[in-house]
């Protein structure tokens, strides 16, 4: 009986074609599933017309997040998971109405490429000259939402930002922590070439190390920002900045060293803010339904009597009611010599039912209380950046 011939192998070619064949196929039943979704979305917007609230629901996104990493067994990596599902949340929300976004600007800043993160590509940004600027741009609605830094790992809180929760009327709809890493970016070729450094003054500091080391004889200028500071490098000769690094994709710059801050964990916290509505205000607080399994953070602020024992009454409070607290913040009350706001962080959502009694109570202590938001611990974004790599599959 003749012995059957196996089938020759496959060349790498041959390979390659088969399996780029299926990546096609998987590509059209993804853009299919992707307008399904879109469809969906935009029936969504037509049933909620008449609502005239935010099309950012954060509790619902984190959820889908939530359920998606859950499900996922790889090898698709959940960085990679949440970052896709954002820009198709994004795409989702600019389907029902524009997100139009204030940050402080110009284009290219921290605040900008976090928001970009984390709200996506498809929502309008909108620069802002300073942090008061964010804030006035929601508290009137021009923008629906506001990115603003709150505070850093290594230079401790921005204390501007803090002080205008007192003057407007405004809520932390959500947070992120986005990590720093700084790049030198230049025109020019080499480090031989340089002889000014532009950037912001907080950059310059966390990077003093490495500057004197690598650069000693450049002059070192401040900048109102690091995307002003890239924008002034790259029209003048033998001048470079400090930033990040995808500035130089945004302006055409080299990057001629990353990662150049003395010290790695250098991160800020960035909260998300909207217009505060009724639904904010002690006594009608929503009622959120479940935890996220992420964890969950209130912020409050308040004002205490000038007497002994005030603020011990409120930590009494907390932990007679199992409520950690993560952050205690006192700030000058403007206007008052000698008095002093509060802000705190707590390890809880206090918008739920069991915790209705304690606010009440904590409220009735307080000279002034406000609940600044409550919302779910979040995501730290650490990605680092890299070269663009072309991608061939």
């Amino acid at each position: 009986m003749a012995q059957q011939e196996s089938a020759p192998a496959l060349s790498r070619e041959e390979l390659l074609s088969r399996t780029r064949a299926r990546i096609d196929e998987i590509d059209s039943r993804l853009l299919d599933l992707l307008n399904e979704r879109s469809t969906l979305s935009r029936e969504v917007g037509r049933i909620k017309a008449d609502d005239k609230s935010s099309i950012f629901k954060p509790q619902r996104e984190q959820e889908i997040l939530e359920r998606l990493c859950a499900r996922n067994t790889g090898p698709l990596p959940e960085s990679a998971l949440r970052s896709i599902w954002r820009e198709i949340m994004s795409s989702s929300r600019a389907l029902q109405r524009p997100l139009r976004v204030a940050y402080l600007g110009p284009e290219g800043t921290f605040s900008y490429f976090a928001g970009l993160e984390f709200l996506g590509h498809s929502a309008r940004y909108r620069a802002c000259v300073d942090l008061p600027a964010v804030f006035e741009e929601v508290n009137a609605t021009t923008c629906d939402l506001g990115i603003v830094p709150l505070e850093n790992s290594l230079q401790g809180t921005v204390g501007i930002s803090f002080d205008l929760f007192l003057k407007f009327p405004v809520v932390i709809q959500a947070e992120l922590f986005s990590r720093i890493s700084h790049c030198l970016l230049s025109r020019e070729e080499s480090f031989s070439d340089i002889k000014t450094v532009y950037s912001h003054p907080q950059p310059l500091a966390q990077c003093a190390f490495w500057l004197r080391a690598h650069l000693p004889g450049a002059a070192l200028i401040p900048a109102e920002s690091t995307a002003a500071a890239a924008r002034k490098a790259a029209e003048t000769p033998h001048a470079a900045s400090i930033g990040n690094g995808s500035l130089a994709n945004l302006i055409g710059m080299n990057v001629l060293a990353k990662r150049i801050e003395d010290s790695p964990g250098n991160w800020t916290r960035f909260v998300v803010i909207a217009r505060e509505g009724e639904q904010n205000r002690l006594g009608s607080l929503p009622l959120n339904k479940k935890p996220l399994t992420s964890g969950h953070k209130t912020s409050i602020l308040f004002t205490l009597a000038d007497k002994p024992g005030s603020l011990s009454s409120v930590l009494t409070l907390f932990a007679k009611n199992g409520i950690n607290m993560r952050k205690l913040e006192s700030r000058p009350l403007l206007g008052e010599r000698w008095k002093y706001v509060f802000f705190v962080d707590v390890e809880e959502d206090l918008m739920r039912e069991e915790f209705r009694a304690p606010v009440q109570e904590l409220s009735d202590m307080c000279n002034t209380f406000r609940i600044l938001g409550s919302y779910a611990t979040g995501p730290q974004l650490d990605r680092v950046w890299e070269p663009e790599d072309s991608v061939d599959d």
